[in-house]
């Protein structure tokens, strides 16, 4: 029974190593998770399986702070639990934190921390549209990591963003970044924000987005990032003039 269980794992293993290949050479999002929902059917049972194998590896590599190693293995996560929101927040939270403090240089770290915030608004938020908790996490990234100086290289990120959004407000591309031309209109009548290229702008976005979908539990947490956006907005918007 052993070694049927761990053919089963191996296989299984196999399979979500497969089916991360096909997702990541995918260039659009929806082509993507089309292909990403075939591959989590045909993987059956042996999907919790595989994924409780991977759980316990990367438990594993955060123990011993091998975060680096932890990438690959939080990428098959989210093809073995794509509808899990949980998944993709750790796997973010891995790239956006744990691993860009590892750089050395602020331009090498930049890129990590971009690389959550679009594994939670391009995938996990593609997978899960109506998750509170998703919201949560990106509105945070926006609100904490980037929008203040929790971060040694966070004026950094700051110009990095920055060029990101005038580069698409001068496409007239919103969607790029998974924002919606007319919920940003209701953002800056609710909010009193009209700068976008501040980061604050963003976790509003995101925290109402959140909001609209939240329980009970999840809702003191996305008001109080409104609370928190909306002064430092102003307090930023203040020290500008």
């Amino acid at each position: 029974m052993k070694r049927v269980a761990s053919l089963s794992c191996i296989a299984a293993l196999f399979a979500a190593g497969v089916a991360g290949q096909v997702v990541l050479s995918k260039t659009g999002p929806n082509g993507g998770r089309a292909v990403g929902e075939g591959v989590v059917a045909a993987l059956g049972g042996l999907r919790s399986l595989a994924a409780e194998v991977v759980w316990f590896r990367a438990e594993r590599l955060q123990e011993q702070g091998r975060h680096g190693e932890l990438v690959q293995l939080a990428a098959m996560l989210t093809f073995l639990e794509p509808h899990e929101p949980e998944v993709w927040i750790y796997s973010a939270w891995n790239l956006a934190y744990n691993i860009s403090v590892r750089m050395p240089r602020e331009e090498d770290r930049w890129p990590w921390v971009y690389e959550g915030v679009k594994l939670l608004r391009d995938g996990g938020l593609a997978w899960n549209p109506r998750s509170a908790a998703l919201c949560r996490e990106l509105a945070t990234l926006f609100e904490l990591k980037i929008g203040t100086d929790y971060d040694t290289a966070s004026a950094h990120y700051r110009r990095e963003w920055r060029k990101i959004v005038e580069d698409v407000r001068s496409r007239g591309a919103w969607g790029e970044l998974g924002m919606d031309a007319g919920k940003m209109a209701e953002v800056e009548r609710e909010y009193g924000v009209s700068d976008w290229t501040d980061p604050q702008a963003s976790a509003l976005y995101w925290a109402r987005e959140g909001l609209a979908c939240a329980d009970e539990k999840e809702s003191p947490f996305l008001n109080e990032i409104v609370r928190i956006s909306r002064k430092l907005y102003s307090k930023r918007t203040e020290t500008q003039k």
